[in-house]
């Protein structure tokens, strides 16, 4: 599998790794800036021929079945089309998917019509901090997720809230259907440039069914990121930057009791889960995406996408709850880096 990518920042230097280890041939880098790709040459010890500051002479010259896009946000929709329409068989585009829900339209509705598989790179499917607690949810000793909160430092919303919309929707199986959200007065700066800014602060949403998700991220917290999740059964916290899962549970004989015996006789959890990761996470997005196995989709980052936007808009209104639907303004452009 002949593969590129495009965008060789801090970020898409990582990809250059992802791909050697999605088992894909590397077959081009595209950056507009020559230090970058020196910067890339230098760290992977690439040859000129692999280095491109021109997509025309890329797409021509590299050929890619592949193309992994690790831009700015504000680039994505364009460079995704080109993409599809110059026949990469798949493309795995970075998070947030786009700075518009009508740009995620029309990137799937290119990719759909040029029978490209394009994913976007939430890697939550593929981390354990995820993938233990869902199977925990699925086991008589917790039971089913009632709610999931996360309250983390000023880790920006669009930057790393999107993550954990779509790790909410794979968690709780389900598809988010109103949003609420409060900002912090200020803006969080990106280092990327200053026409790119996001946000920090609270947000609530809830999917068809009832599931809850809550966010703290204001910009007066300045460390760490926990997930605690409510079930049937009990509570799990996990601290994502050391990987360490602690939680109670009640004991077997009192499961059968209602939710409002919520003091009964417990048994702890302890255990040691892999830490957050990036570069082993991404590839297995990549190889997800190449095989059509558990692959997250661009319907999945568009998901995000609309949960964002739908914050943003519940914020300026004053903190109403926005419905995922009608009322999304879907054209409005945002400076997500």
């Amino acid at each position: 599998m002949k593969a590129v990518v495009l965008g060789v920042g801090r970020m898409g230097r990582r990809h250059v790794q992802v791909v050697q280890k999605a088992g894909c041939e590397l077959v081009g880098v595209y950056d507009v800036r020559k230090e970058s790709l020196e910067e890339a040459k230098r760290e992977y010890g690439l040859d000129d021929a692999l280095l491109f500051d021109d997509l025309d002479r890329l797409y021509e010259v590299a050929r890619p079945e592949c193309v992994v896009i690790a831009t700015t946000a504000d680039s994505h929709e364009g460079l995704t089309c080109m993409a599809a329409e110059r026949g990469a068989q798949f493309v795995l585009v970075e998070k947030p998917m786009a700075t518009s829900v009508d740009a995620c339209d029309r990137m799937l509705q290119v990719c759909a019509r040029q029978g490209t598989k394009l994913a976007v790179n939430h890697q939550m499917r593929f981390m354990e901090q995820y993938t233990r607690p869902k199977a925990l949810f699925a086991s008589d000793e917790l039971g089913e997720m009632g709610s999931m909160t996360v309250v983390a430092g000023n880790f920006g919303l669009a930057m790393n809230g999107c993550h954990y919309f779509e790790a909410f929707r794979y968690l709780a199986d389900d598809i988010p259907a109103e949003v609420t959200a409060w900002f912090s007065s200020e803006t969080v700066p990106n280092p990327r440039g200053s026409q790119f800014h996001d946000r920090g602060g609270s947000v609530r949403v809830t999917t068809r069914g009832g599931k809850r998700f809550y966010m703290e991220a204001g910009t007066d917290q300045g460390h760490g990121v926990r997930a605690v999740y409510g079930t049937r059964q009990g509570m799990l916290t996990v601290n994502e930057l050391t990987g360490e899962l602690v939680g109670t549970e009640r004991q077997a004989e009192f499961r059968s009791l209602p939710t409002t015996r919520y003091g009964m006789p417990a048994v702890d959890r302890r255990e040691t889960i892999a830490p957050a990761e990036v570069i082993d996470t991404s590839a297995a997005v990549l190889r997800a995406l190449i095989s059509d196995e558990n692959s997250v989709t661009g319907e999945h980052g568009r998901s995000a996408v609309e949960v964002l936007v739908a914050a943003h808009q519940s914020a300026d209104a004053g903190g109403i709850p926005i419905t995922l639907g009608a009322n999304l303004d879907r054209s409005r452009v945002f400076p997500w880096a």
